[in-house]
């Protein structure tokens, strides 16, 4: 009678339930929130969402000491500008953040998107003219094109590679809108669209001035895009982008098409740009090509690293405050490509997985996977070993 093997087997099991639980019970100041979150039936989460997205949506209307901006900026604006920011970062973290792809031309997506509302609503364009809100589905689809002709040739590319890539294609945007004749250059477009709608005074609701309207377009785009993204991550191609974000290679020979993943990163995260770029066109009324520079791609993937790569709510906060500090500290905004790069050395030093880290794994069953874990690791070891000696 032999009861090494049995009982070894059995003590490897135990010591990976426990490596597997000490993973996801790492000390965190967030832990106990974490931990109180996850435990909370649907229906909980359910309700502490909606009270969030009404305490959103009443957000430009509330005057918070200390947090709304200086008397020369108009709050409800900057509420404007932070949900664009977010929307963006939303797209640029399926990218970067999801799948694991490094983009520095992301505001080339960006541009499109606006050109597209531009082109079909501004009475400088001799295009046929179509209702506003028909622009941001156009402009998400345009860009769908975009980014594949763009990935099509360039996935196949990694790392640094890539990004350089990118980074040309953001500046070959730009060009193209200097050279073309019908893009205007720096003349650009007046009175780009915007949604219909006029208040009691018989001025249009969504006007240039006014920022709460345009506020509540983005995020309730917002809302639609993370009910969408969160069951994406649940679905294969979640499981895909993770396994592709983590190790390529490996992805690639457990059978995962990681070039098809790839191109549908490239395709979501640019159609997210672009109506994100359609919605900025509208608000500012105004679109030429000295509004889609290299910084601006360079801030857009600032609020993905700060607030966490592969967390989209980190993604919304990271771009909130890269559009809000600028805002709200005028006195030192110009000093702000200063600040953030500061700021995300010491995040790089003392927590490089950002605000709110990426999970490291991404189950669409993860309660059941987490307690079945936790039962194992409670489970007495003697258990087995005395069954072993008994035969």
């Amino acid at each position: 009678m032999s009861t090494g093997t049995p009982m070894g087997g059995a003590s490897e099991s135990q010591a990976r339930a426990d490596e597997l639980v000490d993973e996801s019970t790492k000390p965190s100041r967030l832990r106990g929130l974490s931990d109180w979150w996850n435990h909370l039936p649907r229906v909980g989460q359910w309700g502490f969402l909606l009270i969030a997205v009404a305490a959103a949506f009443a957000l430009p209307l509330v005057n918070i000491p200390l947090v709304t901006t200086e008397p020369g900026n108009n709050w409800p604006l900057a509420c404007a500008e932070m949900a664009r920011y977010a929307l963006v970062a939303i797209g640029l973290n399926v990218v970067v953040g999801q799948a694991g792809l490094l983009d520095l031309g992301y505001v080339g997506f960006f541009a499109v998107g606006a050109y597209v509302a531009a082109l079909w609503t501004s009475p400088d364009s001799t295009m046929v003219h179509i209702p506003y809100l028909l622009t941001l589905p156009l402009a998400a689809m345009v860009t769908v094109v975009f980014g594949v002709l763009l990935g099509i040739p360039t996935l196949r590319l990694r790392g640094d590679y890539l990004a350089i890539v990118t980074l040309g294609f953001g500046e070959i945007i730009r060009l193209l809108a200097t050279i073309i004749p019908a893009l205007k250059g720096q003349v650009g477009f007046q009175q780009v669209g915007r949604p219909p709608g006029e208040n009691a005074d018989g001025n249009p609701v969504f006007a240039n001035s006014e920022g709460a309207p345009w506020y509540w377009l983005t995020i309730t785009v917002i809302i639609v895009v993370m009910i969408a993204l969160g069951n994406l991550e649940r679905s294969r191609v979640g499981r895909n982008w993770i396994a592709l974000r983590e190790d390529e290679d490996a992805a690639e020979i457990m059978g995962v098409p990681t070039f098809r993943y790839k191109l549908w990163a490239f395709g979501i995260g640019a159609a997210l740009g672009g109506s994100a770029g359609a919605i900025a066109a509208g608000q500012i009324g105004f679109v030429n090509n000295q509004r889609f520079d290299v910084q601006m791609s360079i801030m857009f993937l600032v609020a993905v690293v700060l607030g966490g790569q592969g967390n989209k709510f980190g993604a919304i906060i990271g771009g909130a405050l890269v559009a809000y500090i600028p805002l709200r500290f005028t006195a030192i905004a110009e000093y702000k490509y200063l600040i953030f790069g500061a700021v995300l050395v010491v995040l790089m030093i003392f927590r490089p997985q950002g605000l709110f880290g990426k999970r490291p794994h991404l189950l669409t069953f993860e309660r059941r996977a987490h307690k079945r874990i936790a039962n194992l690791a409670d489970a007495p070891t003697s258990a087995p070993a005395a069954k072993e000696a008994g035969q």
